[in-house]
Formats: C-alpha cells, sequence, structure tokens
C-alpha cells in the first residue's frame, strides 16, 4: 500500500513540474525578465537605486494592525461540535453525566452508540446516531474490544453529517464531564484554519508508556480543526486496517495522526483521571491552566463527600456558572500570626495546615489517590506528588465548597466552605489549631481577562474577622500586586 501510494504521488509531481514554466518573481515573462536587465545595464553608471522598484522584486508582506486581527470573529461555542461515544448498555447510567454539562440550544453535538435505544423527550441531551458499520475492518488485540475500531471513527463521522459553520471537532466519552467555556477559551487561542490535535496525556506514566506520550486520550477529551478532520475522513479507513493490533480507539487516531505528520498540541486542562481513589490532591493543586474535563467519574469517589457522583458534579457546576475561568484555580498564602500555610481550590476546596509548606511544595498534588494498577506507587506518575502528611499535627483540615454566589453590591463573588464533621487527630504543638474555625469565607472579582495574560496564580491575603471570636476565617483572593509573593 505505501509503495503504490507513493509511486503515484511522485509521478503526480514529476508532472506537475513538466507542465509548470519557470517561474519568475511577481510572476513576470522572461521577456520582461530580460528587458528589465537590459534597463540596469543602461543605468550602470548612475548610482542612485529606485527604491520602489527595489522593493517591488520581493514578494510583499501584509501585516495586520492589531485593529484589523480584532475584527477576525473569536471562537465561540456555536463554532464547536462535541462527538460522544458510549453504548447503549451503558447509556441510561452515563445520560446523567451528560446532561450535567450540556446546554440544549447551545451546545452542538452527537452521541454515537452501537444500536438503538429508548429515549424520552426533553431530556437536555445531544441527538443520537448510530456508528456506521466496522465489520470490514480486522481486530487482533486479544485485551481489547472492537468497539474501539467503532469509537475511533467519531469524528469522522460527526464531520459527515454536514453541519455548518464548524471550526472544532471535541472528542468525549459519555463518563466526561466538560467545563463548556473553558473549552471554547482554549480552543480560541490556536487558528482553527490550521491542522490542530490538542488533548492530554494520561497521569499514568506506565499507560503512557504502553500507549504513547504522543497520543491524546479520548476519556480526557480532545479537539480537532476541521481542516484536520477534514484530511482525517479521506484516509482514516486506510489508517485503520493497517493497524488491526492496536488496542483502543485513541491509539488509533493518533497512528493516524502521525500518519498525516500532525502531532498532539499538549493542554493540560483536559483530564484523563487514570487514577483511582480521593481526586483531592490533584483537583486542589490544579495546574496554572483551565479546567476542561473531568474523567472516569464511575472510577473515583465522589469530589464531594456524602454526596453521589453525579450530585457532587452538579455542586461544582454551582461554582462553575459562576467563574468557570477560575474553577479549581489554586492560591496559597500563610497566616503568619498562626504559623499556617493555606491552599485555595477556588470553587472546590479549602486546606489549611499547620506550620508552613512552601508554594513548591503545595502546588504538588498529595497522593490521596492510588495509580490506575491501584498501588500506592509514586513513580507511577507522570508528574512529581507529595507524600500524605503522616504525622498528626501536619494533617490538613479540609473545607469543602457549599455555596458560591454573586454580591451585586461589592460586585464580588463570594464562596463559603465548611470542614468536613471527621474528627481532628489529636496534636501536641503548642500552637493555635485551625479546628476552631469551621467554616471560610472566600471572596474575589471576575477577571474576564484572566486567560488573556501570562498564566499566574491569584494571590490570597487572610482578612480580619469581624467577631471577637471568630468561627470564620475571611479570605480575598485576587490579581497579585507588585511586589507581593507568596511567601511568610
Amino acid at each position: 500500500t505505501y509503495d503504490n501510494a507513493s509511486s503515484s504521488t511522485i509521478a503526480t509531481d514529476e508532472s506537475v513540474e513538466e507542465e509548470k514554466p519557470l517561474l519568475v518573481e511577481k510572476g513576470r515573462s522572461r521577456e520582461d525578465e530580460e528587458q528589465e536587465e537590459e534597463e540596469e545595464e543602461e543605468e550602470a553608471p548612475v548610482e542612485e537605486t529606485n527604491e520602489e522598484e527595489e522593493e517591488n522584486k520581493y514578494p510583499v508582506v501584509v501585516r495586520l494592525t492589531p485593529e484589523q486581527m480584532s475584527k477576525r470573529e473569536e471562537t465561540e461555542l456555536k463554532h464547536i461540535v462535541f462527538g460522544i461515544a458510549s453504548s447503549s448498555n451503558l447509556w441510561n447510567i452515563r445520560k446523567e453525566y451528560i446532561k450535567i454539562w450540556w446546554r440544549p440550544k447551545q451546545t452542538r453535538g452527537v452521541v454515537w452508540l452501537d444500536k438503538k435505544v429508548k429515549t424520552l423527550r426533553n431530556e437536555g441531551l445531544p441527538d443520537i446516531h448510530i456508528s456506521g458499520d466496522t465489520s470490514k475492518f480486522r481486530y487482533t488485540n486479544r485485551q481489547g474490544q472492537r468497539s474501539a475500531l467503532r469509537i475511533s471513527r467519531v469524528v469522522t463521522e460527526t464531520l459527515k453529517l454536514g453541519m455548518k459553520d464548524v471550526r472544532w471537532f471535541v472528542m468525549g466519552d459519555d463518563d466526561t464531564v466538560f467545563m463548556v467555556d473553558n473549552v471554547v477559551r482554549i480552543l480560541s487561542k490556536y487558528d482553527h484554519r490550521h491542522f490542530y490535535y490538542i488533548g492530554s496525556s494520561s497521569e499514568s506514566h506506565v499507560q503512557n508508556i504502553h500507549f504513547s506520550y504522543a497520543m491524546a486520550y479520548g476519556g480526557g477529551g480532545f479537539a480537532i480543526s476541521y481542516p484536520l478532520a477534514q484530511e482525517l475522513a479521506k484516509m482514516q479507513d486506510r489508517c485503520i486496517q493497517r493497524y488491526p493490533a492496536l488496542y483502543g480507539s485513541d491509539d488509533r487516531i493518533q497512528a493516524c495522526m502521525a500518519e498525516l505528520g500532525v502531532p498532539l498540541t499538549r493542554e493540560p486542562g483536559f483530564h484523563q483521571y487514570d487514577v483511582y481513589g480521593d481526586l483531592l490532591g490533584l483537583l486542589g493543586a490544579h495546574p496554572v491552566t483551565p479546567l476542561v474535563s473531568l474523567h472516569h467519574l464511575d472510577v473515583v469517589q465522589p469530589i464531594f463527600p456524602k454526596m453521589t457522583r453525579v450530585r457532587a458534579l452538579q455542586h461544582l457546576m454551582e461554582a462553575v456558572n459562576q467563574d468557570s475561568a477560575s474553577i479549581m484555580q489554586q492560591s496559597i498564602c500563610y497566616d503568619k500570626s498562626n504559623f499556617w500555610s493555606i491552599s485555595v481550590s477556588w470553587g472546590y476546596v479549602v486546606q489549611i495546615m499547620r506550620g508552613v509548606l512552601s508554594p513548591r511544595e503545595l502546588e504538588m498534588p498529595s497522593r490521596t489517590f492510588l495509580n490506575w494498577y491501584r498501588r500506592a506507587d509514586y513513580t507511577a506518575y507522570a508528574f512529581n506528588t507529595r507524600p500524605l502528611a503522616k504525622h498528626p499535627c501536619q494533617k490538613p483540615f479540609v473545607y469543602y465548597m457549599t455555596k458560591t454566589r454573586y454580591d451585586p453590591t461589592t460586585k464580588q463573588l463570594i464562596s463559603i466552605y465548611s470542614r468536613e464533621n471527621s474528627k481532628s487527630p489529636f496534636c501536641r504543638w503548642k500552637m493555635n489549631s485551625p479546628e476552631k474555625f469551621t467554616s471560610v469565607v472566600v471572596t474575589k472579582r471576575q477577571d474576564p481577562l484572566r486567560w488573556k495574560k501570562s498564566p499566574r496564580k491569584d494571590c490570597c491575603r487572610i482578612l480580619a474577622s469581624p467577631r471577637k471570636i471568630p468561627t470564620t476565617l475571611y479570605i480575598r483572593v485576587g490579581n497579585c500586586q507588585e511586589g507581593e509573593v507568596t511567601e511568610l
């Protein structure tokens, strides 16, 4: 197959070269060129040159002014189409995750199933389509499932529906929850007219070695620009036939991207979450980038305690709907009078720790989770982590978000975080305990230009309490001022 394709390509190139005349600058003929050379010889004794003629010899580079560039329509939600991979046997369970983030009459997209299912009207879900027949494709991986072939063609089949005014296709699983506005923020950074394959790797170092560090994981979601989707559609069926031994849909997509010569553009806000256990450590120390997606929500614990998985995500969306740009963004500060270290993951959790932990430590996720093979092996992750505190005095006091609202009077967002009811371990240290605080109130202002600037964490400041015997800690989060440093 490769030899035939290569030979036909070479023949085509040669025929083009034979038909085309020798090109000259600015598309001029040979006669014009010779005449110009004679004129130059006649004018040789004169040292002055005509600057206008000199400039016209070279291609003209047109540079757009900032005003002209601003007129280019920015990418909006209407330009993005979601392709969601699902299966008929899991649909009744997984559709509840889609309802959390899907916006009827705003978001565009399709769910692809293996066969028809019963549906209800006005469920607030995308249209359902049945995937095409993949029986003609070989599949030889003994550990995987043939459904990988069907799922690998989701982007191509969505393209063939012929939707208008599309710039990006975003692929996800039925248990992927997208922060829709942050999807728009990320994709608006890139020129949709060029080839882009955007996503992120797994949290598991072993998974990345086994599959590829150059592969975007479909569960975390990935985006393909419209022209790249067109090129993929032309060759994908041939490409799939060349890789029958691959395990899943993600690696088949990446194999085709490799044949097209398009690398992975990494955006760490897409989260595969190949982990088990509690996501507190990961979500409490999110990287400085918009949170785009969450995945494997059936595998990990509910992100808020004493809630079902679906209810916990619905609760998170209350904060997302107030300020999606800031959700999970970490701020670090110190209570100097009490000698405490404080980490705020806005819209999710506040953690207070006795003693001083440096920002370098606090921005590393604590290992509240196990790796994909259910082992507490810190070498198995594709990023730095820190161990859980063993000393009872160093265990964090954890306050989860209970409410977020906008105050029109002060034009601020007010989020309230309440402490878990779990009893704190006995500590012999002769220092104040955060145990006296039953809640934390965090105030902040929305920053519409947050991701238009160079990335930087917000700074947080401890505010004075209005009560003599305070039971609530007050914190303000916002842009760092000139000279402001996170230090004790």
